[in-house]
């Protein structure tokens, strides 16, 4: 069994293994000779699809939290991702809703879109995960840890929605879902991996816990791999 430093240390380094920012689908979008708005809108549409769920994977993890600090400190996203009030902007889905309103998307396009099969995939793992109180420690790992630790990778220094933003003329008022979860994704982090650190007090619970973050990872990197094959060339190959 690893130390508490030891096992913090390896699940930051599980989630930094697997950036998906270096993955094919973003050289096309960051593509500032050729933008590629109708691509950024079926991402925008799946990316739809993981926010609509969200409130529910972080309001069980609140309910089934076993430590008083961190089901507070819980209380207080799912108050912030329900109304906007800490951040002084909105409802998390409504900025989302903004963001593709901005691409020019229409909201009857975005609501008749539906979730690609490992778009699906990847929001059916985490639902089972935090519904079930025997694995709330591989829930937390996939929403604290692995999820919310998508929103912190940058590429030479800028956040991915600051790059899409340059190359497709965004406004800042359009991207506020993202510099938003930036900007509290950085504590909700330190906070997952210190939940999990503390919950995970055996071999086999630390292990779950590291094959959770690693897991959802991966989703994440198929979820763009399924995209890739259905509006790009395709060229990836499956994580699992």
């Amino acid at each position: 069994m690893l130390s508490k430093s030891e096992f913090k240390n390896e699940l930051e380094s599980t989630l930094h293994g697997h950036l998906t920012l270096a993955h094919p689908i973003f050289i096309e979008l960051l593509n500032t000779q050729q933008p590629n708005k109708k691509l950024l809108k079926q991402v925008a549409l799946q990316g739809y699809q993981l926010t609509k769920h969200f409130l529910h994977y972080v309001e069980h993890l609140f309910f089934y939290c076993p430590v008083p600090k961190f089901k507070r400190a819980l209380l207080v996203n799912v108050y912030e991702e329900e109304t906007g009030r800490l951040s002084q902007t909105d409802n998390h889905v409504v900025l989302m809703q903004n963001f593709i309103r901005a691409l020019g998307v229409s909201d009857e396009e975005r609501d008749a879109a539906t979730p690609l099969p490992a778009t699906q995939e990847l929001i059916d793992y985490r639902l089972r995960a935090v519904e079930d109180p025997q694995r709330y420690h591989v829930g937390a790992a996939a929403v604290m840890i692995a999820s919310e630790g998508q929103n912190l990778e940058t590429k030479a220094g800028e956040a991915r929605h600051t790059l899409l933003g340059e190359v497709y003329g965004l406004q800042e008022k359009d991207l506020l879902f993202f510099s938003v979860h930036q900007e509290e994704d950085v504590g909700h982090v330190m906070q997952g991996l210190s939940l999990v650190t503390e919950l995970c007090n055996t071999e086999k619970l630390q292990k779950e816990a590291l094959e959770a973050v690693d897991h959802t990872c991966k989703l994440f990197w198929n979820m763009y791999d399924n995209l890739h094959r259905e509006y790009c060339q395709p060229s990836t190959i499956r994580l699992s």
